[in-house]
């Protein structure tokens, strides 16, 4: 029998927003701001930061009730939050927005799966050992010899379309590609990557978005074939442990197995799966986007490879697709010299942070030499730091160094209609259609 439901997992939120436009807490002053906080509309979807701009300014922290959260907007406020993860746990974090419908509900129940929390939504304690374990086995050496294998791959891909003199580099790149490097660090094979993605693809919006009685049902089916999968990839492995992070892993459980049991070792790769390529493909199309926008930008890449790195950095900062995470309060507390009460939710604007002009001074401006990019938050911050930020950048890097390299002339398609996914915390550009000319040799 499925432990989601025990676990609380997978259901509706502590509290959460059975219908929209809830009224306030009592206690709770009106906000102007708040009442104008739309997170799903096609306006905000679209581009939320001039909302964000005037959020930092009006009223950094504001109640939304279409939401039931406590919006956070400020850079420091933020990082003070991530950084008291005894008084704003991560317990939230993968608990549906959208409360699950009856269908879905009997779906979810009839699962032979044993979710549990893992990494993510666990509590300090116990996020602390198990970050150490499994985050130490996350090593530079690790990261940097799947390199010449992530660069075959990229190439491959644009080998596939470099003749063609146009693209959709969503679908025709950066949709494989972190889920296949993903599979490459975990051991597992290349030919399923596209398998784990298409069950990958949905949970986004499932889980933090507003999804439909269908899509909610598909959503549950699909929850037991990926963990099937999984089961099958850490039983493998722990037959037969290779050369890589998953069996790195599975020797560890061998030499104490007190130290995490086989079930949380499912959980983690579980876990893993999903978060190591979504959010790499949405941020890799937000970054191309914003540089072929901005052409003297990608034209000096092409000429000073050696800014990718930081370009890397200031891509994540100026446009991140984790850009809202949650957290909720454990006893009543203050953000920014604002009373919260225990038991709220709390949504923090990561993308609103990034261009805090207090933190990076003239936060509205894409500028991919500019200095101190690297202390974004699109990793987080503070104790639950993502600890595959390393993997990520190292796609990311590889991904610009190609293209500039051989597509220097990649130009953005006019009169593009921009789509994004309707989540409350991931944000990525669905399609990004470019050109080129084939008259100029392709490298």
């Amino acid at each position: 029998m499925s432990t989601i439901k025990q676990l609380g997992m997978f259901q509706s939120e502590p509290d959460g927003p059975d219908a929209p436009d809830a009224a306030a807490p009592e206690g709770c002053p009106a906000s102007a701001l708040g009442a104008a906080f739309e997170p799903f509309s096609d306006a905000y979807l679209a581009d939320p930061y001039p909302f964000f701009e005037r959020a930092r300014r009006e009223e950094p922290v504001f109640y939304s009730p279409e939401t039931g959260y406590w919006v956070v907007a400020r850079h420091d406020d933020i990082v003070s939050v991530f950084r008291d993860p005894k008084t704003f746990s991560a317990a939230l974090a993968r608990h549906p927005v959208t409360p699950l419908c009856p269908a879905a509900a009997k779906v979810r129940d009839g699962l032979d799966i044993a979710i549990e929390p893992s990494l993510v939504d666990e509590d300090p304690e116990t996020h602390l050992k198990h970050r150490k374990i499994f985050g130490d086995a996350f090593t530079p050496r690790r990261v940097a010899e799947i390199e010449p294998r992530i660069r075959a791959i990229v190439t491959r891909y644009i080998d596939r379309f470099a003749g063609d003199g146009e693209a959709e580099l969503v679908s025709q790149m950066l949709y494989e590609v972190p889920a296949l490097a993903i599979f490459i660090f975990l051991g597992a094979r290349d030919d399923d990557a596209v398998f784990v993605k298409r069950l990958g693809s949905a949970r986004a919006v499932v889980n933090w978005g507003r999804p439909d009685e269908d899509q909610q049902v598909a959503m549950m089916k699909d929850m037991g074939e990926h963990w099937a999968f999984t089961k099958e990839l850490v039983d493998a492995a722990l037959e037969d442990p290779g050369d890589n992070y998953l069996g790195d892993m599975v020797r560890l459980h061998r030499e104490d197995p007190s130290r995490f049991t086989v079930n949380y070792l499912y959980n983690v790769m579980f876990l893993m799966q999903f978060a190591g390529h979504e959010t790499t493909t949405q941020a890799s199309a937000n970054g191309l986007k914003a540089l072929l926008a901005d052409r003297a930008q990608w034209d000096r890449l092409c000429r000073e490879p050696g800014l990718i790195a930081n370009a890397v950095e200031e891509i994540l900062r100026f446009d991140t697709s984790i850009f809202a995470w949650r957290r909720i309060a454990t006893r009543d507390a203050e953000i920014g010299g604002v009373a919260v009460p225990a038991g709220a939710k709390i949504l923090l604007l990561l993308g609103s942070g990034n261009r805090d002009d207090a933190a990076f001074p003239d936060g509205e401006r894409f500028d991919i030499e500019r200095a101190d990019a690297k202390r974004h938050l699109a990793f987080g911050n503070g104790a639950h730091f993502c600890m595959g930020a390393p993997l990520a950048r190292l796609e990311m890097r590889i991904v610009l160094e190609e293209l500039t390299r051989r597509l220097p002339g990649m130009r953005l398609v006019e009169g593009q209609d921009w789509q994004y996914v309707p989540t409350l915390t991931f944000r990525g550009v669905q399609k990004l259609r470019v050109a080129w000319d084939t008259e100029t040799p392709v490298r």
